[in-house]
């Protein structure tokens, strides 16, 4: 029993850290976190916060690990249950826009300000912040593929094109929020969604 307690203990420790880490991100950059800062600001000591990464770079890809888990589970789980095609679809683009106008992070969406301080250098964050976008732009993708060969989108439209202009709406979200106070971009954005795939606004 004392094990179980001690490694959930651990768990819920790393989880804290990871949290910290992911909203210092989103307001700084993942650069700006160190294994000192953390300790410092969760009133732990640095051995602690290093005996759970080992290094820096370990705890910059587990930030980025933690903050991509969230997003999935928090834009993509609510709808997975919708049926496939056109109504999934919606929905998705109503739940990513959900999200990114109301981030679980105080400085927006920690996933964008990571990839922004990376998508220029080489290294293992860049990558796992690379595949991690590339899987996500899969998986709009597919969804509007089906939506297509289900008759509910336009057999002209290109599903690669449509995804990229999807995605790039999404990222444009919280800098418009944070330099264009009171603008309603969760409106603009759902509408410029719909436009690209052809369809009348959301209600």
């Amino acid at each position: 029993m004392a094990g179980r307690a001690s490694a959930q203990a651990a768990l819920d420790t790393r989880q804290s850290i990871l949290k910290e880490a992911a909203d210092l991100a989103s307001i700084e950059g993942l650069d700006t976190i160190s294994i000192g800062r953390l300790a410092t600001r969760l009133g732990m000591s640095k051995s602690g916060v290093i005996g759970q990464f080992g290094s820096k770079e370990n705890l910059q890809l587990a930030a980025v690990e933690y903050t991509q888990q969230r997003f999935v589970e928090l834009v993509w789980t609510p709808v997975a249950h919708h049926e496939p095609g056109l109504v999934r679809l919606r929905a998705l683009c109503r739940s990513w826009v959900d999200y990114a106008v109301n981030p679980p992070y105080p400085g927006g969406c920690a996933v964008e300000q990571m990839t922004f301080d990376f998508d220029g250098r080489d290294g293992p964050v860049h990558d796992l912040l690379a595949s991690g976008s590339a899987r996500w732009r899969k998986t709009l993708r597919r969804e509007i593929a089906t939506a297509i060969d289900a008759g509910d989108l336009p057999q002209s439209l290109d599903p690669d094109q449509a995804a990229f202009a999807i995605k790039a709406i999404a990222s444009g979200i919280t800098p418009s929020l944070q330099m264009e106070v009171g603008a309603p971009v969760s409106t603009w954005a759902l509408t410029a969604m719909s436009a690209v795939l052809g369809l009348p606004p959301q209600e």
